[in-house]
Formats: structure tokens, sequence, C-alpha cells
């Protein structure tokens, strides 16, 4: 007898539909991340709101990691430590009823500096993303997108 992702005994015959599952699932990441990047080239991130609640977030987000630096790669080993998944772990169930798909997990940019790639990018759930990628964008780190999508364009008008 095999264990599921849950814990439940497992039906082998039914083990294909994990695969699906997971398909599924990357499928969902890959479009949040285009999505993601075709709204940088389309609108300052420096301008951007990524949800209603973003002022709560950025605030709790640098309570919570006063160490974390917007401009600098994420340490995902750190992130991933057993001590990292814990201190996420609690920032995050802080918005489990008030951010949908707070535990869904996305693609982030190791590092605001460069674009999605294998190996700029790393796996985290969609609260990281949004804690992250609004410090970002605080920081203006994200407006280059912007700017080269829109090389001619005179940066005082927008």
């Amino acid at each position: 007898m095999s264990l599921g992702p849950t814990g439940a005994s497992l039906n082998p015959e039914q083990a294909e539909n994990f695969e699906d599952m997971e398909k599924q699932f990357a499928v969902k990441a890959v479009q949040h991340m285009t999505t993601y990047w075709a709204i940088l080239e389309k609108m300052r991130g420096s301008k951007l709101r990524l949800t209603k609640m973003d002022d709560e977030i950025y605030e709790h987000f640098k309570n919570e990691f006063p160490e974390f630096d917007p401009k600098e790669t994420i340490d995902e080993d750190k992130m991933k430590s057993k001590e990292g998944k814990e201190r996420w772990r609690n920032f995050m169930m802080t918005y489990e009823k008030t951010v949908e798909d707070y535990n869904f997990g996305t693609m982030l940019r190791s590092n605001p500096k460069f674009e999605y790639g294998e190996k700029e990018t790393i796996f985290a759930m969609r609260m990281q993303f949004y804690a992250i990628e609004i410090a970002r964008n605080r920081k203006g780190l994200n407006d280059w997108v912007y700017e080269q999508a829109h090389p001619n364009e005179d940066s005082s008008k927008t």
C-alpha cells in the first residue's frame, strides 16, 4: 500500500491522476508567471498593485523579514530551510482567509534584475511571491521591465 500526498492510501490505478494534477498545476504556475511579466511590460511595477492588501502585506513582510533586501538574490536554501519554512508558513497563514490562493505554488524570480529563466526562477508560494514582488515594486526594482518594453518613451511622463 502506498500513501498519497495527503497521507491517505493510494490506489495505483489512480496514480496517473496525480500526474494530470501536476501538469495542471504547472500550467497555472506558468500562466501566472507570463501574466505578471506581461503586466510589468505594460505598467511600471512602482505603480502596480498586486492585491487589495498591498500596504498591509508590505508592512507585515518588512516586520517579519527585516533582513530581506529586495535588490538582492533570494537565498533559496535559507528560504526553504526548516527555519525558513516555519517563518514563511507563519507569515502566510495570516492571509489564509483574506488572500485567494495564498498557498498556491507559483514561479518567482530569484533576483529582480533578471527575466524569468531556468536558473533565475524558483518555485514559491503565492504569498511569498506577493510579499517579495510588492517589496520590489515599492522600490522601483521592476520598472526596468516596462522601460525595456518601451525604449523610446520619456520616463518623466509615466
